[in-house]
């Protein structure tokens, strides 16, 4: 590692900002270490890890190589170099810097680049790869990641993140490669001016929002278009598409919260950019009071993920989870359409393996099939194809950390989208005299109670990825024992029609579960904690007993 860090230091420009942030840290072992000890790698959703120097970092040599090996695979895979690849950005610090290296690294390999001149939300660039017939697609953002963070999400020809074949292809092309190498490049404005890059604008922003439109299930009779609603983008690239959806809908009491409206990598108003956590919903929160809001939707930076808090009709607001609103959703979809005559006959949704039994109970009552696919949407929208060759059209799909894509379309997680459909299904709950919170408690009535916790360990650096090892590894060597466990299911090696992954899934006699899996995209090892009883009090203690028990054995693995 200290070789390489002398090895940076004498090759980075001493201009650079690198060099003298390497020159700040000489002599710091742990920072050294924690800097160099990997080449930042893809997870589930490509690149991402903290700015700065290193090896583990992004900065402009590990996203300069990470676009070289993608070129590199484009043209040995025998891709037409002409289909081009999609680039989108967010909000991130260097993101729109990023994006321009990666567009003048494409085009100095011949390889056409679309760029989107400001930021775009996640799902409009999944959309583009599509409607372009691109080849790939690229994205610059570190999604719900602290701001210290920047990613790189990677996406093929169908619109949905690297996986398989493509995936390994690509990181073998990016390991051969020395970060120092010179790639060829083209300056921006001279490959404009050649078409190698083309700037992308309205026309595919409008024909995102109509694609969004089209997802519409209710007609206005239907909907009490005056329903309060506050939304905040979290200072991300949800801003712009979400009013225009609104705008377009009708909605018009909808309100977006004007201090994280803008633009902002600092995120100076919100503690971090993870709608998933309610904290992120604090400034909402005052809005919504004053404005007597029935709902609150926040996305995230990229706008991929979507969460929501409902009123509880006495001044305040209950957050649901990615489970709770996953639920809430299908149930809508299906009974609108079902009413309307538009449920497929061979309908199919596709769920995660750590994503609880809410929405599967939902779709099996309306005859949906449901599919199972590892986290993350490379995985879920990977699927899309298999179903349908089944014969099965795609209806919905989701998991648990609050993501969900209601169309087939956009091959990965859709805020823009859910954020329309909560909309509209809370305006059309309002028109019936009814709140969210009320529908979901019916579901409950008629479904169960569905209980879930999810407990996320954070470990960070190198020694946190070795403790993390020795927690799953003392799991899968029968750590857990036998506390009325009927059924383990270790993925390691695949499971019936699952690729292989590092999880395992502990089902109780009781039908509860819990599941247990290391993050492809931070430091941590996440828990997954489910169960259903008519009972609503039975239900959470069934949770909380798994907590309690799987947090003793954690607490004992050093």
């Amino acid at each position: 590692m200290n070789e390489t860090y002398q090895l940076w230091l004498e090759k980075l420009d001493k201009a650079s900002p690198l060099y003298q942030e390497l020159l700040d840290i000489q002599g710091n072992e742990t920072e050294i270490t924690e800097r160099f000890y990997r080449d930042i790698e893809f997870g589930t959703a490509g690149l991402r890890g903290i700015c700065g120097a290193g090896t583990n970092r992004m900065n402009d040599l590990t996203v300069g190589r990470a676009t070289q090996g993608i070129a590199n695979y484009i043209l040995k895979s025998g891709q037409d170099p002409k289909q081009g690849v999609a680039i989108a950005y967010d909000c991130r610090h260097h993101s729109k810097e990023f994006s321009e290296m990666a567009a003048e690294i494409f085009a100095g390999n011949g390889i056409r680049a679309y760029l989107f001149p400001s930021l775009r939300p996640t799902p409009e660039l999944s959309y583009a790869v599509r409607k372009l017939g691109a080849v790939s697609g690229v994205n610059m953002t570190a999604s719900h990641n602290p701001k210290e963070y920047n990613g790189y999400k990677v996406y093929w020809n169908d619109g949905a993140q690297i996986s398989g074949e493509v995936s390994n292809g690509i990181l073998a092309e990016i390991q051969k490669l020395d970060m120092f190498g010179a790639f060829p490049r083209v300056p921006l404005a001279e490959a404009v001016s050649q078409g190698l890059v083309v700037m992308l604008g309205e026309e595919m922003d409008r024909d995102y929002l109509r694609y969004v439109l089209s997802l519409a299930q209710r007609p206005d009779a239907e909907l009490d278009l005056d329903t309060p609603i506050v939304y905040t983008p979290l200072n991300g690239a949800g801003s712009v598409p979400m009013m225009e959806m609104a705008k377009a809908r009708g909605f018009r009491n909808f309100t977006i919260v004007p201090e994280q409206k803008d633009p902002d990598p600092d995120f100076k108003s919100v503690p971090f950019p993870n709608p998933e956590n309610p904290k992120a919903f604090a400034v909402a929160e005052e809005i919504g009071r004053r404005a007597g809001a029935e709902v609150l939707i926040a996305t995230d930076p990229d706008s991929d993920r979507m969460a929501i808090e409902v009123s509880d009709g006495k001044g305040g607001y209950v957050p649901l989870n990615g489970n709770q609103t996953g639920g809430l959703l299908i149930a809508y979809l299906a009974e609108s359409q079902k009413r309307h005559g538009t449920l497929p006959e061979k309908a199919a949704m596709i769920q995660s393996i750590v994503t609880g039994d809410f929405g599967r109970t939902v779709c099996e009552s309306y005859g949906i099939k449901v599919y199972e696919a590892l986290t993350g949407f490379k995985n879920i929208c990977g699927r899309i194809p298999e179903l349908q060759a089944d014969g099965y059209t795609y209806f919905f799909g989701y998991e648990e950390s609050i993501g969900c894509a209601p169309g087939e379309e956009v091959r990965d997680k859709d805020g823009i989208s859910a954020g329309m459909l909560v909309s509209e299904m809370a305006a059309y709950y309002r028109k019936n005299g009814i709140g969210l919170l009320d529908a979901l408690d019916r579901l409950y009535q008629k479904y169960g109670y569905f209980s879930e916790d999810q407990v996320s360990v954070v470990l960070q650096g190198k020694a946190g990825q070795e403790r993390i090892g020795r927690i799953m590894d003392a799991f899968r060597n029968g750590a857990f024992g036998a506390r009325n466990v009927a059924q383990t299911i270790d993925y390691i090696n695949g499971y019936r029609d699952i690729p292989p992954q590092n999880a395992l899934k502990y089902v109780m006699t009781d039908g509860s579960w819990f599941a247990m899996r290391p993050s492809g995209t931070e430091p941590k090892i996440k828990f997954y904690y489910y169960a259903v009883d008519r009972d609503k009090n039975v239900s959470r203690q069934r949770v909380a007993d798994m907590v309690a028990a799987v947090s003793r054995l954690i607490d004992g693995i050093e």
